[in-house]
């Protein structure tokens, strides 16, 4: 029988499948069901607040309307304001209690005292800890990438000031230096880092010559980026790795670990065939450790990072110009 038991973030997982943040976890049955089809861990929906902006300014808007007409009648009612994360916050505190597998809170902030602010009333909540999920879309052209760099090193600075659970960062791909941004998130105090977040890109439609959006599922193939920065990673850094992107299988799951990922996280293919496919993941994955005759997840954990490969420089432009020579 093979062990999957893991750490990450200094929390004790049975295995290294954590559930991403997403619609699965909106339901409380969706989320018993993850655990019980062995589930490592969860991360729960986002918590954003833009979203908690919008809504608190649609509310304002829907109560002021005819306001002007008869403006003396609202001296009869109380004065009514918005929950701001309220309801979110009750979400997470109700899914912890549910299960008994580790559970954290994902939060995705803008201005600097939300980041701590709310960073702080979800630990109140009882998760075991934080991903903190930075994102900034750069369109002024005098602000040079670093000022985004020290954005984000003040936001890990603050969250790490203000809670004491472990948090993880979830980065962007866009950095020109992702082995520098993760240097200094760990002298920041972080505990992890997952890669990457996957954004949803607005699209257009030529005929209407108008934006829309639309969900998409990650693909399988979309597994190579943070597969490569992995194993770049690995070795590099204290800091637990958490693959995220791509991870649709076992044996996807297995070439996170041969990366160096300390767990992988995964969405796309559980709300596509369900919770209970964690488990189809598991029996792949006892599988491959078998006919390897791995006993431990430690046993191969980094076996293809790129500290320890046959080729290091493939996972730079070795692989790159050699594709190219083939070509020919």
């Amino acid at each position: 029988m093979v062990d999957f038991s893991t750490t990450y973030l200094g929390i004790p997982l049975k295995n290294p499948l954590v559930v991403a943040a997403s619609s699965l976890s909106s339901r409380v049955d969706s989320v018993k069901q993850a655990e019980e089809a062995g589930a490592g861990a969860l991360v729960i929906r986002s918590l954003f607040e833009e979203q908690i902006q919008f809504d608190a300014l649609r509310m304002e808007n829907a109560l002021n309307v005819a306001g002007d007409g008869f403006a003396e009648a609202q001296s009869y009612f109380p004065k009514v304001e918005h929950g701001g994360p309220k309801e979110h916050l009750m979400w997470v505190e109700k899914t912890r209690k549910a299960v008994k597998m580790p559970v954290f809170a994902s939060l995705n902030a803008v201005s600097p005292g939300a980041w701590t602010n709310y960073a702080r009333q979800l630990v109140d909540t009882g998760v075991d800890g934080l991903e903190v999920n930075f994102y900034a879309v750069a369109t002024d052209p005098t602000r040079p990438g670093s000022d985004l760099e020290r954005a984000l090193f003040d936001v890990v600075e603050s969250v790490r000031a203000e809670v004491k659970v472990p948090f993880a960062v979830k980065l962007s791909p866009f950095y020109t230096s992702i082995v520098n941004i993760v240097s200094e998130i760990e002298k920041r105090g972080a505990n992890g880092v997952v890669l990457f977040n996957r954004f949803l890109q607005p699209n257009i439609d030529p005929d209407t010559e108008s934006l829309y959006s639309q969900m998409t599922y990650s693909q399988p193939d979309e597994i190579k980026a943070p597969l490569r920065w992995i194993a770049i990673l690995y070795g590099r850094t204290k800091l637990d790795l958490a693959l995220s992107t791509g991870v649709h299988s076992g044996k996807d799951a297995i070439k996170g670990l041969l990366a160096g990922a300390t767990v992988v996280q995964m969405a796309a293919t559980l709300l596509k065939n369900g919770p209970h496919y964690l488990s189809t993941m598991l029996i792949q994955m006892q599988g491959w450790m078998e006919e390897h005759s791995y006993s431990r997840v430690s046993e191969f954990r980094g076996n293809v990072s790129q500290k320890n490969c046959d080729d290091p420089f493939a996972f730079e432009r070795a692989q790159y110009v050699r594709l190219l020579l083939d070509q020919k």
